[in-house]
């Protein structure tokens, strides 16, 4: 029997970035309705997504005729009118939303949503920021996930031109680093052993504090 995992959520503001959410979210197989003031966004990605309207979040009203508080998460993604940001929070909180995520555009945005009681605070260009600096700092690195609590994991293409193994890396014992797997073309590689030989091209993927894997990655260069 085949468990589905779909979700319902409505994204409002239909820019770049809730453009990108709902279209993803769509693609996973789940239920999106995507919600803007401009007609040519709303029809932009109406045949992408399940369910797209011309409508003002601003107004309780109509987001209460739309089903907002039917829907499992809401994404507010407008950018820059923080007036319409915040009135559309609000009306989500009070239509009963029980998960609201909302783009912030400023710290002190972030204060005020941190009192509506908002679940997460999104800071899209900052993340990208710090995301595309850690790379540029280091060449090795080709990407990497935040865990939460100070861990990550980051995935390097080692600087070699000759096979090595895995234990000269010292991973855990210099670096309190833990190998979970390599990825050799398109094929993934469970690596727990130290005699496991690496290949020129090969992307280890490391999982560690932030501190030790910065300390790994300058001992790359």
């Amino acid at each position: 029997m085949r468990i589905t995992m779909a979700r319902s959520f409505a994204v409002i503001g239909l820019g770049t970035f809730g453009s990108t959410i709902a279209r993803e979210l769509a693609r996973f197989g789940d239920h999106v309705l995507g919600i803007d003031t401009d007609e040519k966004r709303v029809s932009q990605i109406a045949d992408h997504i399940p369910e797209a309207i011309i409508a003002d979040a601003t107004d309780e009203a109509a987001m209460r005729d739309a089903g907002l508080g039917r829907y499992d998460v809401v994404i507010i993604a407008i950018g820059e009118d923080l007036e319409a940001n915040l009135l559309c929070t609000m009306n989500a909180r009070v239509l009963g939303v029980k998960t609201i995520w909302v783009k912030a555009l400023n710290r002190t945005h972030h204060r005020i949503l941190n009192k509506l009681g908002v679940d997460r605070i999104i800071h899209p260009e900052e993340l990208v920021g710090k995301h595309t600096a850690q790379i540029l700092h280091n060449p090795f690195i080709q990407d990497y996930v935040s865990l939460g609590n100070g861990y990550h994991i980051f995935t390097y293409e080692l600087p070699t031109t000759a096979q090595t193994t895995l234990g000269s890396l010292a991973l855990k014992q210099r670096f309190h680093l833990r190998c979970l797997g390599v990825m050799r073309g398109p094929n993934y590689i469970d690596c727990l052993q130290d005699d496991f030989v690496l290949q020129p091209e090969d992307k280890i993927m490391v999982l560690g504090r932030r501190t030790d894997l910065r300390q790994f990655s300058d001992s790359l260069q």
